[in-house]
């Protein structure tokens, strides 16, 4: 065991290094024990801690001033998010800087949807505005496999303006789709696609065409491995694979997909990240590391971490390498490729992002589509089990405390690629082509014929694209069915550092 005690500007912290951390350290405890993880958590963990006044170490003078401060919001989300550096919650977009942390009161669903277990009826879809009114409509994305709307006719490319007969709004759309567990669909059909003002359809664009569809939501685990396909073209060999999110328990199925494109013996890749949002850090090395195969042991990906966390690790702690072994032990079916298409949209995020980031240096990544999102920050997840330093642990259950539920999800640090570059968060990665997908021509994903799979085939092979239709109704959503599961837009790492705080002090007491 390695530990080392100092002091900064008045509060006293321990820090333990070892294989086996204490589970019977002290510290101050708080009557409201919500607040008290919450700035806890923050002032040890997060990213920008050292750029928000009310986590600085020397804040409190005493106890009462600590006390008072935490117990002083409405409730103890909105102590969060006052605690993090400029969050969405609370400032505009202009002036936002932490866009993705955020906080539950119920840690268990944190931890399941992450693990690609929450309740869907299993309709993946956008929400978009009409661009005269404040009426909103419903576009579907894909049908997940072996869902409830799978037995049903819904399909992508689908339309829906209403739930239970009402029309859907700006102000009623989060009750209606979240809020039930069992709804009816009004589904609508374009029937004027030259009503539209800068891409977007007007009210009469579209309307109800009678037919309904009765949705229930069921406690589901979503397999992030989608669709796998090959085509041969050209006297290439094209892979496709359709990647819906990082998914640390789904490892396998990912290694199993490169097994069967291996198998194809496939000269060129497609992977379509359009909907995928992101997860596991680790996850996105085992995939890199599946595109390419040449590089193990070559450096992935470098962490950056607050300055009171950075300044404990070593180089070795705070880089990831390409790999030849997957989570399991198994293998990886490497296909050894020196370049790779990736179909993005805004939806596109963060460990999505950080495959293109981490592979540009060794690799070429052509990108076809639109802007990803620019999420270059990574995550934890937080639980009031302070002899873990609050990280979440399968191991831990027991000691987490009982009578607080509340889980955080903070940013927590950045990655940076072999070369060093991280800074994408105000662009996104911008597409070599770029494309939007069309309402009036969705296509079938998988499908050859499908635009943006189309553009990738046109691109490997040499050849014009065939009949290509501009844009006349372009997918921009506001929103979509992930929406209230925040995980879907999160990066977060499952090797944590082994450092442990305790003993908080305050010098009037």
């Amino acid at each position: 065991m390695r530990q080392f005690f100092f002091s900064i500007l008045g509060i006293s912290f321990l820090f333990v290094s070892c294989n086996d951390r204490d589970d019977n350290i002290q510290t101050y405890t708080s009557s409201a024990s919500v607040e008290d993880f919450i700035w806890k958590g923050l002032n040890f963990w997060y990213f920008w801690q050292a750029e928000v006044e009310d986590l600085d170490d020397n804040r409190f003078a005493s106890s009462q001033e600590y006390s008072n401060f935490i117990t002083s919001f409405a409730s103890p989300d909105m102590l969060f998010y006052n605690l993090c550096n400029q969050h969405t919650a609370i400032y505009d977009d202009a002036n936002t800087i932490d866009r993705f942390s955020y906080i539950t009161d119920d840690y268990t669903s944190l931890v399941n949807s992450l693990s690609g277990s929450y309740t869907t009826n299993g309709v993946e879809f956008g929400l978009a505005q009409f661009s005269d009114s404040n009426d909103i409509y419903g576009f579907v994305k894909y049908i997940m496999t072996n869902s409830n709307a799978s037995t049903k006719n819904i399909h992508r490319g689908d339309i829906f303006t209403g739930v239970n007969g009402i029309q859907l709004t700006l102000d009623n759309y989060n009750d209606l789709l979240y809020g039930n567990t069992s709804y009816t669909l009004n589904m609508a059909s374009i029937v004027n696609a030259s009503l539209v003002t800068d891409f977007h359809p007007q009210r009469a664009a579209i309307s109800e065409n009678g037919v309904t569809v009765d949705l229930t939501k069921e406690s589901y685990t979503e397999n992030p491995v989608f669709k796998v396909a090959t085509f041969s073209n050209a006297g290439h060999t094209i892979g496709y694979l359709m990647y819906n999110g990082f998914t640390a328990d789904f490892n396998t199925e990912l290694n199993n997909a490169f097994a069967q494109l291996k198998g194809a013996n496939v000269t060129d890749l497609v992977i379509d990240f359009r909907y995928n949002g992101g997860g596991s850090v680790n996850t996105s090395r085992i995939l890199s590391s599946l595109i390419t195969g040449q590089f193990t042991g070559d450096l992935y990906i470098k962490q950056r971490w607050n300055d009171k966390i950075q300044s404990q690790l070593s180089d070795a702690e705070l880089s990831d390498y390409f790999t030849n072994t997957n989570s399991d032990g198994a293998s990886l079916n490497s296909l050894q490729l020196s370049e790779v298409y990736v179909l993005t949209t805004y939806q596109t995020a963060s460990a999505s992002e950080l495959v293109i980031n981490a592979l540009d240096p060794y690799i070429t990544v052509h990108q076809i589509g639109a802007s990803t999102r620019g999420k270059n920050e990574f995550s934890i997840t937080l639980v009031d089990d302070p002899g873990n330093s609050y990280i979440y642990s399968d191991n831990r259950i027991n000691y987490i405390n009982t009578n607080n539920s509340w889980g955080m999800q903070p940013l927590v640090g950045r990655n940076a690629n072999a070369a060093g570059f991280y800074d994408y968060a105000d662009t996104g990665f911008i597409p070599d082509t770029q494309m939007a997908e069309d309402l009036t021509n969705m296509g079938i994903l998988g499908n050859e014929t499908e635009p943006f799979l189309a553009e990738a085939i046109a691109q490997i092979t040499g050849s014009a694209r065939k009949a290509y239709q501009p844009i006349k109704i372009s997918l921009k959503e506001f929103a979509n069915s992930k929406s209230y599961i925040k995980p879907f837009n999160n990066m977060y790492v499952e090797k944590t550092p082994d450092i442990h705080i305790s003993d908080i002090s305050f010098p009037n007491d």
